[in-house]
């Protein structure tokens, strides 16, 4: 497989672009051989429905569209980041037991650090930011072709 592969779309910060962000990033990833039925693709499949949950959310109309890119590098770590253009870091809220919202962080740390891998969050240069984490890719190092069978 290559050294590096990357997908990147950009979605609306509107609640139908949840599911859209998180069709996209498991059949991008199905494309680079992680079954879309697989533990792992599961959790991730979870944590982009939180991260476009939050660029949705939390921007407050402030940031018109959010991006979402994969890169997976040397067949060893997968990175999955979400970019919005406002510019407030996430917030660890408290967790009232009346309280809806506010939990989300906490959700995609803890399933990154289950999968061994981390979360990050960094400033653009246009002034948003971006959340991501790092996984360590779990995959068959080779391509699955249409047909569901793994390239010779």
């Amino acid at each position: 497989m290559a050294d590096h592969l990357e997908a990147s779309v950009t979605l609306p910060s509107e609640p139908a672009s949840v599911s859209a962000a998180r069709g996209y990033v498991v059949d991008t990833l199905a494309e680079w051989g992680l079954p879309a039925s697989s533990d792992t693709a599961e959790t991730v499949r979870l944590i982009v429905s939180e991260l476009a949950t939050n660029a949705v959310q939390h921007t407050f109309g402030q940031s018109p569209t959010f991006t979402v890119d994969i890169q997976l590098h040397r067949d060893e770590e997968l990175r999955i980041g979400v970019t919005d253009s406002h510019p407030r870091f996430p917030k660890r809220l408290p967790a009232a037991v009346q309280q809806d919202n506010g939990r989300g962080m906490v959700i995609i740390r803890w399933l990154a650090a289950e999968c061994g891998g981390r979360l990050r969050v960094r400033p653009t240069r246009e002034g948003g930011k971006t959340v991501s984490i790092e996984l360590p890719w779990t995959a068959p190092a080779e391509p699955v072709t249409a047909g569901g069978q793994q390239e010779p």
